[in-house]
């Protein structure tokens, strides 16, 4: 049974992202409007599982269909998530030991802002990093051997870490809007 093991950072994850980047742009070309590597790995000083996690973003998720093979022969598996209608998913390794994960989501799409979100606020503010570091690290080791349940615990943070991104985002703007005037 796979077990949920968060490891500390690693200065090679940026570098494994970095690869994997360039193959996807060779693959996908101008239906990539832009590539984001996301997830714990793209957070500097955070523990993680060692799993890249990274997103393209499309105009329109119907352009993926073109991809599922090409994808397949640099070893990316399409995985159909019936519960998330807006992404298509594919993992780089074998099930529940995958060493990539591909999110495609239409660019500018909630779930694409959301992501962002998440990722730029833990790395503007240590002090939430240090806060998901630990929660994080009590969540694998309450469900060591339960994926699951581990990434569902970590949900209601993730969700407030959200809100307050766009929060922060919305103030910054009134902020902006203020000084001009």
């Amino acid at each position: 049974m796979e077990t949920v093991k968060i490891e500390e950072y690693k200065d090679e994850w940026p570098f494994k992202y970095q690869g994997e980047q360039s193959k996807i742009k060779e693959i996908m070309t101008d239906k990539a409007i832009a590539i984001e590597h996301i997830g714990s790995t793209s957070v500097q000083g955070l523990g993680a599982k060692p799993i890249i996690d990274f997103m393209v973003g499309v105009n329109d998720l119907k352009e993926v269909e073109e991809f599922i093979e090409p994808l397949a022969k640099i070893g990316y598996e399409h995985v159909y998530h019936k519960e998330f209608p807006n992404r298509r998913f594919f993992r780089r390794g074998e099930w529940r030991a995958g060493t990539h994960h591909l999110h495609i989501y239409v660019h500018g799409s909630e779930e694409w802002n959301n992501n962002i979100l998440f990722r730029d606020y833990l790395r503007t503010h240590p002090d939430v990093l240090k806060q998901y570091n630990q929660l994080k690290k009590e969540f694998a080791e309450k469900n060591h051997h339960d994926r699951v349940a581990y990434t569902n615990a970590k949900h209601p943070f993730i969700i407030d870490v959200i809100q307050k991104a766009k929060l922060s985002k919305k103030m910054t703007s009134v902020d902006y809007a203020n000084e001009e005037l």
